[in-house]
């Protein structure tokens, strides 16, 4: 993976770097994981050679701590009522670590440019957003412009 921007990165930056995402297609899951920069196999859902970008944004846990399970379902609540007011794309996702022992709601949305994402996520109090595109998985600030840039495998 390479980092760029390092100096302005929040505390859980490495933790962001490496978790994983679920996200569900209808019936189907796809989990995406970081790999080394360059790899890029298995689904990626839009197939229309946009190369348009998947965003995952939560609004859990805001600022890194630990919020209460009525206080994340509220805010998880609004931000998806503002994904369903702007008419974006959406799947329901998870994002969390490799092993499960961390997890969060979350929504992957099509639509957004990088800016309006980060944008979205600083609303709801988030050191960073996904983003997952047909050539790399990419780890946004919402804060500054700093950026982790991998590869990725969905299965």
């Amino acid at each position: 993976m390479h980092a760029t921007g390092a100096p302005g990165t929040p505390r859980n930056w490495d933790l962001y770097r490496t978790a994983v995402v679920d996200i569900r297609f209808g019936k189907r899951t796809v989990r995406v994981e970081p790999r080394p920069r360059g790899t890029a196999e298995g689904f990626f859902p839009v197939t229309d050679g946009s190369g348009t970008t998947v965003h995952v944004i939560t609004a859990w846990n805001p600022r890194g701590r630990t919020a209460s399970d009525d206080a994340n379902a509220r805010d998880q609540r609004l931000l998806l009522e503002e994904v369903r007011h702007r008419g974006l794309t959406s799947w329901p996702a998870v994002g969390g670590d490799v092993c499960g022992t961390h997890r969060e709601e979350s929504v992957a949305v099509v639509g957004l440019s990088d800016a309006a994402a980060r944008a979205l996520g600083r609303r709801f109090g988030q050191d960073a957003v996904f983003a997952w595109t047909p050539g790399a998985w990419r780890v946004l600030t919402c804060d500054t412009d700093a950026v982790a840039v991998s590869g990725w495998v969905s299965a």
